[in-house]
């Protein structure tokens, strides 16, 4: 199959499964706003991101490696799925002897039994999920994670809406849905018979902790760009702030839920072409659409922004859609850092991936501290769009010296200006007329910049191998 159609099959297929499923969550978002209310929503928040970061250092995010070597045929995919599962069991196992140290940290204290469980379920399933993708079964791991949404709220109505148990329900859910998760894909992937205990190719762990290993440095720079406002925010100005910061986040967040989604299929498009003569234009036309992909759907979120989220939220998120402009510029540059890093993914070189990393969230903290008293949540927003910015430009320079890709960069300066006006307007423009009248003709206006890249994806799927 084409490289464009092989990548374009696999987002689709990805996207069916994926996509459908985290809408589901999107609908159950003024629900969850409802019953947890603003501190409870900011609970919910820590409490996730906590619980990210930990699984990244526990499993030595060994399970980046179960997909990179997982994909490539050269090595055995029941040694791969063994080396990744029994790391990560003994990871989280070990983490029990750890997790009562948490009470010493305020804002987590209350929350180290949930935290724990869903580091545990959490963790053995992501490497369950991430090998079944690597091991070719997208369709299934796309199924799987519409599975695993629809458990999830059906145990979220049981547990909040029933039971009334608020947070504990929220993170109960997920561990629940994470759990059902795990034996379904042992049953429809039969995984059983890739795992062994004994007999483990040394070698192969050796290289797999070798990739793995500078990831766990690299996720915690990424947490600290990504979540870190969140606690700041809590310290500084409480948890009902970092509620809301996590609300006006969430729509924003769909883009990146899309990006996520086509970076998973990208991967496996980068690292089974690494080898590729014309692998430079092949990232330069990917990247191309992809970026005016990522434009529109900026665009869009801008222009329905406020509608959306009133629509989404409680009565005690009003007024929370002006702190999400700035978020969405943020998550269009971390759509691009992630693409650049796909480099580094590809060429195993993880080493770099965390170098350009440890350059932004370095930015975050002192942005963060130094802005969020001045500017309250506007502030923390600010701070992570600095910081993609600068992980962007880094890896943009850097990773020109693996894969030598056109950046196009006029097309980027265009695209951003347009953006950053609309939010000028979201955040600024009270009067209902001309807050709908400038966003439509901005949308307008990004759809006409990109509209040549669409007929050039048209033209790359119709075109023979």
């Amino acid at each position: 199959m084409d490289r464009y159609k092989k990548l374009a099959s696999n987002t689709m297929i990805l996207a069916a499964g994926q996509f459908s499923s985290k809408f589901l969550v999107y609908i159950m978002m003024r629900f969850y706003t409802g019953e947890l209310g603003t501190d409870g929503y900011g609970a919910v928040g820590i409490i996730v991101d906590a619980s990210v970061i930990i699984m990244a250092i526990v499993t030595l995010s060994v399970n980046d490696s179960v997909v990179r070597f997982g994909l490539d045929k050269k090595y055995d995919k029941s040694q791969v799925f063994s080396i990744g599962l029994l790391t990560t069991v003994i990871g989280v196992l070990m983490f029990a002897a750890v997790a009562p140290a948490l009470t010493l940290i305020d804002l987590l204290k209350d929350y180290v039994l949930l935290i724990y469980l869903y580091v545990f379920t959490g963790s053995i399933k992501s490497c369950c999920a991430l090998f079944a993708r690597s091991a070719g079964y997208v369709r299934l791991f796309a199924l799987d994670g519409m599975f695993t949404t629809v458990v999830n709220i059906i145990f979220n109505l049981i547990f909040m809406l029933g039971f009334k148990m608020g947070v504990t329900g929220y993170v109960l859910s997920v561990v629940v849905a994470d759990a059902a998760s795990i034996a379904f894909l042992f049953y429809m992937a039969d995984l059983k018979r890739y795992f062994r205990i004994w007999g483990l190719d040394k070698q192969l762990r050796r290289l797999m902790f070798k990739f793995s290993l500078p990831l766990i440095p690299t996720a915690i720079m990424w947490w600290v760009t990504n979540a870190s406002d969140g606690f700041i925010i809590a310290e500084i100005l409480g948890k009902h702030y970092t509620g809301l910061y996590k609300a006006a986040y969430r729509i924003p967040n769909i883009i990146i839920l899309i990006s996520l989604i086509f970076s998973q299929a990208w991967n496996m498009s980068a690292i089974t072409e690494k080898n590729s003569r014309t692998i430079s234009q092949f990232y330069t036309n990917v990247f191309n659409i992809f970026q005016s992909a990522v434009y529109i759907m900026a665009a869009g979120m801008l222009l329905l922004i406020r509608p959306a989220l009133d629509l989404m939220t409680s009565e005690d998120f009003a007024g929370v859609y002006e702190y999400s402009p700035l978020l969405v510029i943020a998550v269009v540059f971390a759509c691009f850092s992630t693409f650049m890093g796909s480099v580094y993914v590809a060429s195993k070189k993880t080493v770099r991936s965390m170098l350009t990393a440890f350059s932004g969230a370095t930015a975050n903290i002192a942005l963060n501290l130094l802005l969020i008293p001045v500017m309250g949540i506007q502030g923390a927003a600010l701070a992570t769009v600095i910081s993609y910015v600068i992980i962007f430009t880094i890896r943009a320079v850097d990773s020109r010296k693996i894969v030598l890709m056109d950046l196009k960069l006029p097309k980027i300066i265009v695209n951003m200006s347009v953006v950053t006006a609309m939010g000028v307007i979201v955040i600024f423009v009270k009067d209902v007329t001309l807050f709908y009248t400038s966003l439509s003709a901005g949308f307008a206006v990004t759809a006409i910049l990109n509209f040549k890249a669409g007929i050039a994806a048209i033209y790359m799927l119709k075109r023979k191998k």
